[in-house]
């Protein structure tokens, strides 16, 4: 992929800059910690840019130093902060060069604005959307022993999170701020969460349904008449028990209790019910 439209001599991100900075978008959270969390990994990925526009290396280490502020942010959309940032330190040296009075703090200021909206973004799209609809598809097909379902999962994930993380470096470069801004007052960011949101829900409802496999083999005899247990859930509603179970455990989660937990409690529920022939 090239960006022809970026290479001109008066901007600091020549394609070889923009090479660079998108595949250090990657290693984002190679360094996470609980105090700063993202920080190491955004001003790695700021040097090529940095390089490319401060030739004194006392201007190159305080710009890296305003780039180790605390930051956090969903890693696929990272590049739309980075190009929104790298267009800001393009500016800010061009105001000092001029002896123009400049806010140092202002960079981090944007980045900070941008990176609450935009995880938000980037969490119900990717974790809450993609990645559950590709699990979806992924494990069903896995289960029957197709190759295909771990292939599909990959691709289904990878694909939107490759294109965000290229394009959105340019994206951000040329009207960061600006396009955000906008999006965010036409009420299109809002209504694409809630989507994003909805279909994840979409997808979860469907895997519980095709997933979750419980039935009951009880049978009782009244009156001379035979009553199967299973054919009253199923009149109730089709997948009555795997739903319940479903409820049950988000409930049990939402008090708090630890998924490691859960999971060894069902694993022993199985066996239990399936030796004595409740299930």
């Amino acid at each position: 992929m090239e960006n022809k439209e970026l290479n001109t001599q008066d901007t600091v991100m020549t394609p070889d800059v923009y090479k660079k900075t998108f595949w250090r978008t990657f290693p984002l959270q190679a360094c996470f910690c609980f105090e700063r969390m993202q920080n190491v990994g955004f001003a790695y990925m700021m040097v090529p840019a940095l390089k490319k526009l401060y030739t004194d290396k006392k201007d190159i280490s305080d710009a890296l130093k305003r780039h180790l502020a605390i930051f956090n942010t969903t890693p696929a959309v990272v590049s739309f902060i980075a190009g929104a940032s790298i267009a800001m330190e393009e500016k800010f040296k061009k105001a000092k060069d001029n002896g123009e009075e400049v806010d140092e703090e202002s960079i981090n200021a944007v980045k900070t604005a941008l990176m609450g909206p935009l995880a938000g973004i980037g969490d119900s799209f990717f974790w809450g959307t993609f990645r559950i609809i590709g699990a979806g598809i992924g494990t069903s097909l896995a289960a029957k022993g197709s190759i295909l379902g771990a292939i599909l999962f990959l691709l289904i994930y990878n694909i939107p999170h490759f294109l965000v993380r290229y394009y959105g470096l340019k994206m951000g470069y040329k009207s960061g701020v600006g396009f955000l801004a906008s999006m965010n007052e036409g009420g299109v960011v809002a209504v694409l969460t809630e989507a994003a949101k909805v279909l994840g829900l979409l997808v979860v409802g469907s895997m519980c349904a095709s997933m979750v496999s419980i039935s009951t083999p009880f049978v009782f005899h009244l009156n001379g008449t035979k009553i199967v247990l299973q054919e009253i859930f199923d009149g109730i509603i089709k997948g009555f028990l795997p739903l319940g179970f479903t409820f049950i455990i988000y409930t049990l989660l939402e008090k708090g209790m630890k998924s490691t937990t859960l999971l060894w409690g069902i694993l022993i529920l199985g066996i239990v019910c399936s030796f004595f022939g409740i299930l």
